[in-house]
């Protein structure tokens, strides 16, 4: 039988790393718009006065070997030496039972940099395949102190897991998730229908808008935030027509389908995967609604307890995110009986059914989806759902509440609407008055479809009406040019 021989191994490495020859990265990733979150990851990346590794990891198919790529030809064209940055792609089958050590023996073959002296950049890209890699990666920081090693994978469930238990201290996890709004114009080049005044203060709340956002086109604003909706999670998916014409194929095939049947029983031995895929299926359709674990065990024949295990799964792959509820009290439930699921980004919901337009029944829901997925990408947001029922005079919900973290009170309320209703009957809104006024909330933020309007007062609360697209595309800047 033959063997891989050492040959082959450093000819497939050599092949990897063509800026050891030509001094620059292909032309296939310095052509595509970078993501802005690069300028958040390669601070990380060359920052050698704290000796950790940088664990890049997301969804399947959000650009992390393309974010890899723009990250290395911003370090050349910051004048760091080609012979100093190694890439490696762990999945490829010649590097199949090598380890970090073999890699590391491999590169000191082929380079003549004294490793103990040299700045080096190592990336190593799906880490996954690797076994142990979060062993030998802690052995590489702790070995070699002039070594900057990123890792990426697209288990992040399993990446996650591992780099919490063996990298405290070692590590440092960056998430990438699937694109904002924001991102997703900004990829289309249409980023400026909206118009952004950044000399003007913002006041307080969820993201002031007057006077620092403009609207240039509402309809087209609109059209684009209904694409997003059933296919602007993902780069290729946004930016490919033909990918676009059966997202079943490119989201189900190659991203839910690989983390339900592959990475999630792998790391956490789940046995009954059809029982997996349906929860998930179901959650997935009814993205935004309250659920309860009886609820789910009840219409599926499942444990409570195993169902509970399977959605700590799902959220621990990035596919949902539950959102848990307070009273009218502002007081979180002692025993949550009740909960809300989220996809972490809605075309996923469009790619297992069906693509929606802007009267779609489900549309509320999906913008509701889409709203809360733009702050997912903000680490300890705090954010709940309000619910209560005492009586008939005594009920509502509020779809978005943020607590202080601190005092536990709440700081601004925002109901998500796909409508214009509630401009013109603002004493519809009697669930958000009430709890505004129960909580000193001078202001209330509504969504709308089509309309924004300031500081409307009813009730001596200021509502502030804003387009739900217009909101989600705050939320994406905001998130990525200030880091908030």
């Amino acid at each position: 039988m033959k063997a891989i021989s050492s040959e082959q191994v450093l000819s497939r490495i050599k092949t990897e790393n063509p800026w050891w020859k030509s001094g620059n990265v292909q032309k296939i990733y310095t052509e595509m718009t970078e993501r802005p979150y690069l300028d958040q990851l390669y601070p990380l990346i060359t920052d050698f006065s704290i000796r950790r590794s940088v664990v890049l990891m997301g969804p399947r198919r959000v650009g992390k070997t393309v974010i890899i790529f723009h990250a290395i030809n911003r370090l050349i064209n910051d004048g760091i030496p080609v012979d100093n940055i190694l890439y490696i792609s762990v999945d490829h089958p010649l590097y199949n039972n090598l380890s970090f050590d073999d890699f590391i023996d491999k590169f000191k073959t082929i380079s003549p940099l004294d490793l103990d002296k040299e700045q080096i950049y190592i990336f190593f890209d799906e880490v996954q395949y690797l076994k142990n890699w979060e062993v030998y990666l802690k052995k590489i920081v702790d070995t070699y102190p002039n070594m900057k090693c990123i890792v990426s994978g697209s288990a992040a469930a399993a990446l996650k897991l591992k780099s919490r238990e063996s990298g405290a201290g070692r590590f440092t996890d960056f998430l990438l998730p699937p694109l904002t709004f924001y991102e997703y114009l900004l990829l289309l080049g249409k980023e400026d229908i909206v118009e952004i005044n950044n000399d003007t203060e913002k006041n307080n709340g969820p993201e002031h808008w007057e006077g620092v956002y403009f609207v240039k086109d509402k309809k087209q604003l609109n059209k684009h935030f209904i694409d997003y909706l059933n296919y602007g999670g993902y780069p290729e998916l946004a930016l490919s027509s033909t990918i676009r014409k059966n997202p079943q194929q490119f989201i189900k095939s190659d991203i839910i389908d690989k983390v339900l049947l592959r990475d999630l029983p792998s790391l956490y031995g789940i046995n009954d995967i059809q029982e997996l895929n349906q929860l998930f299926t179901t959650l997935a359709y009814n993205t935004g609604d309250e659920v309860s674990l009886g609820e789910l065990s009840k219409n599926s024949g499942v444990a409570k307890n195993t169902i509970k295990k399977y959605i700590e799964y799902l959220e621990a792959a990035f596919l949902i995110k539950t959102i848990h509820r307070i009273d009218q009290n502002a007081k979180k439930f002692e025993r949550a009986t009740t909960f809300k699921v989220y996809l972490t980004n809605p075309s996923i919901r469009a790619a297992l059914f069906t693509p929606i337009d802007s009267e779609d029944p489900c549309m509320g829901m999906v913008v509701e989806t889409a709203i809360f997925s733009q702050w997912f990408h903000r680490p300890d947001t705090n954010l709940f759902y309000a619910r209560w029922h005492k009586n008939k005079s005594n009920s509502g919900e509020i779809d978005i509440v943020r607590l202080n973290k601190d005092n536990y009170r709440p700081t601004w309320a925002v109901e998500v609407k796909w409508t214009d209703r509630y401009v013109s009957k603002t004493e519809e809104l009697k669930g958000l008055v009430s709890f505004c006024h129960k909580h000193n909330l001078s202001q209330g933020w509504v969504t709308t479809k089509t309309i924004n309007e300031e500081n409307k007062v009813y009730e001596n609360i200021s509502f502030h009406f804003i387009m739900a697209s217009l909101y989600a595309y705050i939320l994406g800047y905001n998130t990525i040019t200030k880091n908030q």
